[in-house]
Protein backbone atom coordinates (compact mmCIF):
# COMPACT_ATOMS: atom_id res chain seq x y z
CA UNK A 1 0.00 0.00 0.00
CA UNK A 2 1.35 3.43 -0.93
CA UNK A 3 1.39 5.76 2.03
CA UNK A 4 -0.95 8.73 2.12
CA UNK A 5 1.56 10.57 4.32
CA UNK A 6 4.30 12.53 2.59
CA UNK A 7 7.55 12.87 4.49
CA UNK A 8 11.08 13.07 3.07
CA UNK A 9 13.47 10.83 5.01
CA UNK A 10 16.38 10.90 2.55
CA UNK A 11 19.69 11.13 4.37
CA UNK A 12 18.25 9.63 7.56
CA UNK A 13 18.84 6.14 8.93
CA UNK A 14 16.18 4.18 10.78
CA UNK A 15 16.43 1.04 12.91
CA UNK A 16 13.29 -1.11 13.21
CA UNK A 17 13.26 -3.97 15.70
CA UNK A 18 11.22 -7.02 14.75
CA UNK A 19 11.42 -5.67 11.23
CA UNK A 20 11.46 -8.94 9.30
CA UNK A 21 7.71 -9.59 9.09
CA UNK A 22 4.23 -8.39 10.02
CA UNK A 23 3.96 -4.83 11.30
CA UNK A 24 7.74 -4.50 11.39
CA UNK A 25 8.04 -5.29 7.68
CA UNK A 26 5.26 -2.80 6.88
CA UNK A 27 7.14 -0.12 8.83
CA UNK A 28 10.40 -0.98 7.05
CA UNK A 29 8.70 -0.67 3.65
CA UNK A 30 7.10 2.65 4.61
CA UNK A 31 10.35 4.16 5.89
CA UNK A 32 12.34 2.93 2.89
CA UNK A 33 9.65 4.23 0.56
CA UNK A 34 10.05 7.66 2.18
CA UNK A 35 13.78 7.59 1.45
CA UNK A 36 15.30 6.38 4.72
CA UNK A 37 18.10 3.86 4.94
CA UNK A 38 16.68 1.12 7.15
CA UNK A 39 18.36 -1.35 9.47
CA UNK A 40 16.11 -4.40 9.80
CA UNK A 41 16.91 -5.65 13.31
CA UNK A 42 15.61 -9.15 13.94
CA UNK A 43 16.56 -12.75 14.73
CA UNK A 44 14.81 -14.09 11.62
CA UNK A 45 17.75 -13.94 9.21
CA UNK A 46 16.11 -15.41 6.14
CA UNK A 47 12.93 -13.32 6.36
CA UNK A 48 14.90 -10.14 7.02
CA UNK A 49 17.25 -10.71 4.10
CA UNK A 50 14.33 -11.56 1.81
CA UNK A 51 12.73 -8.23 2.76
CA UNK A 52 15.96 -6.32 2.10
CA UNK A 53 16.32 -8.04 -1.28
CA UNK A 54 12.68 -7.27 -2.12
CA UNK A 55 13.20 -3.57 -1.48
CA UNK A 56 16.45 -3.49 -3.43
CA UNK A 57 14.86 -5.26 -6.41
CA UNK A 58 11.95 -2.81 -6.38
CA UNK A 59 14.30 0.18 -6.14
CA UNK A 60 12.53 1.26 -2.98
CA UNK A 61 15.39 2.40 -0.83
CA UNK A 62 18.29 0.97 1.09
CA UNK A 63 17.70 -1.71 3.74
CA UNK A 64 20.11 -4.11 5.40
CA UNK A 65 19.79 -6.82 8.00
CA UNK A 66 21.17 -6.49 11.52
CA UNK A 67 20.97 -9.59 13.69
CA UNK A 68 19.77 -8.51 17.13
CA UNK A 69 18.16 -10.06 20.19
CA UNK A 70 16.64 -7.03 21.92
CA UNK A 71 16.65 -8.91 25.24
CA UNK A 72 20.47 -8.83 25.28
CA UNK A 73 21.63 -5.41 26.51
CA UNK A 74 25.23 -6.20 25.55
CA UNK A 75 24.22 -7.10 22.00
CA UNK A 76 22.21 -3.87 21.71
CA UNK A 77 25.22 -1.83 22.86
CA UNK A 78 27.45 -3.66 20.38
CA UNK A 79 25.21 -2.74 17.43
CA UNK A 80 25.55 0.94 18.27
CA UNK A 81 29.31 0.66 18.78
CA UNK A 82 29.63 -0.99 15.37
CA UNK A 83 27.55 1.75 13.75
CA UNK A 84 29.72 4.43 15.33
CA UNK A 85 32.85 2.66 14.09
CA UNK A 86 31.34 2.84 10.58
CA UNK A 87 30.57 6.55 11.02
CA UNK A 88 26.83 5.90 11.06
CA UNK A 89 24.03 6.95 13.39
CA UNK A 90 20.43 6.02 14.09
CA UNK A 91 18.20 9.01 13.34
CA UNK A 92 14.92 7.11 13.77
CA UNK A 93 14.35 4.23 16.18
CA UNK A 94 11.17 2.16 15.97
CA UNK A 95 10.78 -0.28 18.84
CA UNK A 96 8.38 -2.80 17.34
CA UNK A 97 9.63 -6.26 18.43
CA UNK A 98 7.14 -8.01 20.71
CA UNK A 99 6.06 -11.48 21.80
CA UNK A 100 3.14 -12.86 23.78
CA UNK A 101 2.15 -15.98 25.67
CA UNK A 102 -1.63 -16.34 25.83
CA UNK A 103 -2.17 -18.33 29.02
CA UNK A 104 -4.07 -17.91 32.28
CA UNK A 105 -1.74 -16.56 34.95
CA UNK A 106 -2.04 -19.75 37.01
CA UNK A 107 -0.44 -21.71 34.15
CA UNK A 108 2.37 -19.30 33.26
CA UNK A 109 5.99 -20.23 33.90
CA UNK A 110 8.66 -17.84 35.10
CA UNK A 111 10.55 -18.36 31.82
CA UNK A 112 7.50 -17.32 29.81
CA UNK A 113 6.98 -14.20 31.90
CA UNK A 114 10.65 -13.29 31.59
CA UNK A 115 10.64 -13.75 27.81
CA UNK A 116 7.59 -11.53 27.30
CA UNK A 117 8.64 -8.74 29.65
CA UNK A 118 12.28 -8.80 28.48
CA UNK A 119 11.23 -8.52 24.83
CA UNK A 120 8.36 -6.06 25.17
CA UNK A 121 9.68 -3.75 27.90
CA UNK A 122 13.36 -4.23 28.71
CA UNK A 123 14.38 -4.57 25.05
CA UNK A 124 12.86 -1.23 23.99
CA UNK A 125 14.37 0.39 27.08
CA UNK A 126 17.83 -0.94 26.17
CA UNK A 127 17.42 0.45 22.64
CA UNK A 128 16.26 3.80 23.98
CA UNK A 129 19.20 4.02 26.38
CA UNK A 130 21.68 3.58 23.54
CA UNK A 131 19.78 5.80 21.09
CA UNK A 132 18.58 8.70 23.21
CA UNK A 133 21.94 9.83 24.61
CA UNK A 134 23.39 9.80 21.10
CA UNK A 135 20.44 11.80 19.77
CA UNK A 136 20.95 14.38 22.51
CA UNK A 137 24.62 14.66 21.53
CA UNK A 138 23.65 15.16 17.85
CA UNK A 139 20.78 17.51 18.65
CA UNK A 140 17.95 15.55 17.06
CA UNK A 141 16.22 12.32 16.12
CA UNK A 142 12.95 10.50 16.69
CA UNK A 143 12.01 7.47 18.79
CA UNK A 144 8.75 5.61 18.11
CA UNK A 145 7.60 2.92 20.52
CA UNK A 146 4.85 0.60 19.31
CA UNK A 147 2.36 0.13 22.14
CA UNK A 148 -0.94 -1.72 22.31
CA UNK A 149 -4.48 -1.27 23.53
CA UNK A 150 -3.26 -3.57 26.33
CA UNK A 151 -1.32 -0.57 27.65
CA UNK A 152 -4.68 0.94 28.62
CA UNK A 153 -7.08 -1.93 29.09
CA UNK A 154 -6.20 -5.55 29.59
CA UNK A 155 -8.06 -8.83 29.26
CA UNK A 156 -7.67 -12.44 30.42
CA UNK A 157 -4.62 -14.45 29.31
CA UNK A 158 -2.67 -11.22 28.76
CA UNK A 159 -0.91 -10.62 32.07
CA UNK A 160 2.77 -10.37 31.02
CA UNK A 161 1.90 -8.72 27.70
CA UNK A 162 -0.23 -6.02 29.33
CA UNK A 163 2.38 -5.47 32.04
CA UNK A 164 5.13 -5.01 29.45
CA UNK A 165 3.13 -2.68 27.21
CA UNK A 166 1.82 -0.64 30.17
CA UNK A 167 5.38 -0.24 31.42
CA UNK A 168 6.59 0.78 27.97
CA UNK A 169 3.85 3.38 27.72
CA UNK A 170 4.92 4.89 31.05
CA UNK A 171 8.58 4.85 29.97
CA UNK A 172 7.67 6.49 26.64
CA UNK A 173 5.83 9.33 28.34
CA UNK A 174 8.76 9.88 30.72
CA UNK A 175 11.20 9.95 27.80
CA UNK A 176 8.93 12.42 25.99
CA UNK A 177 9.05 14.79 28.98
CA UNK A 178 12.82 14.46 29.28
CA UNK A 179 13.27 15.15 25.56
CA UNK A 180 11.23 18.35 25.97
CA UNK A 181 13.73 19.36 28.64
CA UNK A 182 16.94 18.00 27.14
CA UNK A 183 16.68 18.54 23.39
CA UNK A 184 13.79 20.11 21.43
CA UNK A 185 15.06 18.38 18.29
CA UNK A 186 14.15 14.92 19.57
CA UNK A 187 10.69 13.51 19.01
CA UNK A 188 9.31 10.69 21.15
CA UNK A 189 6.02 9.06 20.15
CA UNK A 190 4.11 6.08 21.46
CA UNK A 191 1.69 4.48 19.00
CA UNK A 192 -1.16 2.49 20.51
CA UNK A 193 -2.05 0.02 17.77
CA UNK A 194 -5.17 -2.09 17.83
CA UNK A 195 -5.60 -5.55 16.32
CA UNK A 196 -3.84 -6.13 12.99
CA UNK A 197 -3.97 -8.90 10.43
CA UNK A 198 -0.39 -10.04 11.04
CA UNK A 199 1.30 -13.31 12.04
CA UNK A 200 1.47 -11.96 15.60
CA UNK A 201 -2.33 -12.26 15.79
CA UNK A 202 -3.11 -14.97 13.26
CA UNK A 203 -0.61 -17.54 14.53
CA UNK A 204 -2.05 -17.36 18.05
CA UNK A 205 -5.67 -16.93 17.01
CA UNK A 206 -6.10 -18.66 13.62
CA UNK A 207 -9.89 -18.38 13.88
CA UNK A 208 -9.80 -14.61 14.44
CA UNK A 209 -12.39 -12.62 12.50
CA UNK A 210 -10.20 -10.63 10.10
CA UNK A 211 -13.04 -8.14 9.54
CA UNK A 212 -12.30 -6.98 13.10
CA UNK A 213 -8.64 -6.33 12.28
CA UNK A 214 -6.77 -3.57 10.45
CA UNK A 215 -3.93 -3.70 7.96
CA UNK A 216 -0.44 -3.21 9.43
CA UNK A 217 0.14 -0.74 6.59
CA UNK A 218 -2.24 1.65 8.35
CA UNK A 219 -0.10 1.55 11.48
CA UNK A 220 3.05 2.00 9.40
CA UNK A 221 1.43 5.07 7.87
CA UNK A 222 0.85 6.34 11.41
CA UNK A 223 4.58 6.02 12.08
CA UNK A 224 5.24 8.20 9.04
CA UNK A 225 2.73 10.73 10.32
CA UNK A 226 4.57 10.95 13.65
CA UNK A 227 7.77 11.64 11.72
CA UNK A 228 6.10 14.26 9.51
CA UNK A 229 5.03 16.65 12.28
CA UNK A 230 6.89 20.00 12.05
CA UNK A 231 9.58 20.66 14.64
CA UNK A 232 7.46 23.30 16.36
CA UNK A 233 4.99 20.62 17.43
CA UNK A 234 5.29 17.31 19.27
CA UNK A 235 3.18 14.15 19.19
CA UNK A 236 3.57 12.14 22.36
CA UNK A 237 0.98 9.47 21.53
CA UNK A 238 -1.22 8.30 18.68
CA UNK A 239 -4.01 5.73 18.75
CA UNK A 240 -4.94 3.74 15.65
CA UNK A 241 -7.45 0.91 16.02
CA UNK A 242 -9.95 -0.87 13.77
CA UNK A 243 -13.41 0.68 13.87
CA UNK A 244 -14.69 -2.52 15.47
CA UNK A 245 -11.82 -2.77 17.98
CA UNK A 246 -13.32 -4.53 21.05
CA UNK A 247 -10.54 -3.58 23.49
CA UNK A 248 -10.69 0.23 23.17
CA UNK A 249 -11.32 2.31 25.18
Amino acid sequence: MDSGVRVDLHGRQALVTGGARGLGASIVRALAGAGASVLVADLRKDLARDLCNELAAAGRGDARFVELDVRDAGAVAEVFKDLEAEGQAVDILVNNAAVDVSKPIEHLTSDEVTRVVATNLLGPMYLCLETYRRMVARGGGHIVNILSTAANRTWTEAGPYAAGKSGLRAFTHTLFKEAQRDCPGIGVTGIIAGGMETPFIMERFPDADVSMLQSPDIVADTVLYALSVPSGSAVSELVVVPRKEPSWP
